[in-house]
Formats: C-alpha cells, structure tokens, sequence
C-alpha cells in the first residue's frame, strides 16, 4: 500500500437505487467528502429517483433490467472504463437505512490495516428497533452460519453497506444479477483468500417498503439465492 493511498485514497460509492425517491439525497449527501465520485444506478424506477439523485450531486446510472445484482455490475461496468481506477469501491443501498456518514468507519481497515475486504455489520444493540424484519434475522443467522460450517468464515451479517478494495473487488469476476450478489462476494472472498473483517454500523428503519424482505415473494427469491450460491461453493 503506497503512502499516497493512505492519504488520498480514490474512493468512489455505488448505490444501487429501485424507486428510492423520498430517499436517495439522504444518503447522497450524508457521504462524507472523502468519495471521490457517488454513482446512483437508476434500476428500472417508476419515481424521481434519478431526478433526485442528480439534485444530489450523484452520477446517474440507467439500468433498465431489475435486479440488485444487474445494477451493481452496471455501476462496476461504469467505472472500468475510466482512465484512473479508484482504490476502494463502496457499496450503499440507496434507501436510507445505513448511516452513510460511517463509511470512514467501514473503509478505515483498508486504510489502516491493509485488509481487503469490510463488511458493515448490523449489529443488534446498534439496530433500531423494527429496522430488520425476523426473516432478515434469521436468513442472516442461518447464512453466516452455513458460511461457518463449510468454510470456517468469521462473517455475522449480509449487511449491504461494504467496503473493497478495487482490484481485489475484479478479481471476485462478480456475476449474480439478483439479490444473491451480498453472499456471492462473502464467498468469492474466502475462496480467493482475500484478507476481510466486520464493523459494527448503526441500522435504522429504511425510508420505504423493501424490495426483498417486505414481500414474501422477495424473501423466498432472496432466501433461495443466497442459500444456492452457498449450497453451489461447498460442493466445489
């Protein structure tokens, strides 16, 4: 790691955004001036969610096949065809749910201590309450926990808000498209080795109804993704 990462480090933020209008410039203007460039992907939105965003401050994204997966590729794709690579990208959902102002706190190992890979953990005394429905709790327990058994992970939660370094982020050659995406990086990570750590990061009820866990369509789609890509890994 060059001094000049240290202290200067290229830091840019993808948001991958499914009609996070009410939302969006909250956690566009919450990030800290650190970023380098804060990449809004509009994926399929019926609302002003591109329109806010743009508001914000934040470079918009089109991309029209829904998925949260599709979206973050889209915003990877984006970047790779920049002349300068940054050295950490962050990913942040875009409904408001994270405190976006602690991403020094989730990419401070990398600066610090050269890890990998960071995970924001929504640890329970830093959750407010109702901002995690049971079956969130629960798909991220039995996860991590199957996580534990095949691989010997240290990993507590799926929490969407992570840090990575950039080229170790290409190295995962990431291709879920759906909500499988969080747990496809965890595992890519300990099969590549990949140095990574946890830090607690407060929680708080999303703007919105989610996506995923306030249906029950999207919790079974989300519950079986994700135990797949575990399931597919301990065969390998």
């Amino acid at each position: 790691m060059t001094a000049a990462f240290e202290i200067n480090p290229n830091i840019k933020v993808i948001i991958p955004a499914f009609n996070e209008a009410d939302s969006i410039a909250n956690v566009v203007n919450g990030l800290p001036d650190v970023v380098s460039e804060i990449i809004v992907v509009n994926n399929n939105s019926s609302d002003s969610t591109s329109k806010n965003a743009v508001s914000a401050g934040a470079t918009v994204l089109s991309e029209p096949r829904k998925g949260y997966g599709y979206a973050c590729l889209c915003g990877m794709n984006y970047i790779a065809q920049q002349s300068e690579p940054p050295d950490i990208i962050v990913f942040i959902d875009g409904d408001y749910s994270d405190y976006p102002e602690e991403l020094t706190k989730v990419v401070k190992p990398i600066l610090k201590d050269n890890i990998d890979f960071v995970i924001g953990a929504r640890v329970k005394r830093l959750r407010e309450d109702g901002s995690m429905t049971p079956q969130q709790i629960f798909g991220n327990w039995l996860a991590t926990s199957l996580m534990k058994l095949f691989f010997g992970a240290t990993y507590t939660d799926l929490g969407p808000f992570r840090a990575i370094k950039y080229d170790k982020l290409l190295e995962l050659q990431m291709e879920d498209k759906t909500y499988g995406w969080t747990v496809e990086m965890q595992l890519k990570a300990l099969k590549k080795k990949l140095t990574y750590t946890e830090v607690p990061v407060r929680y708080k009820k999303r703007i919105g109804v989610s996506k995923v866990s306030g249906t029950v369509k999207g919790s079974i789609f989300a519950g079986v993704k994700i135990l797949g890509w575990i399931f597919k890994y301990s065969l390998k």
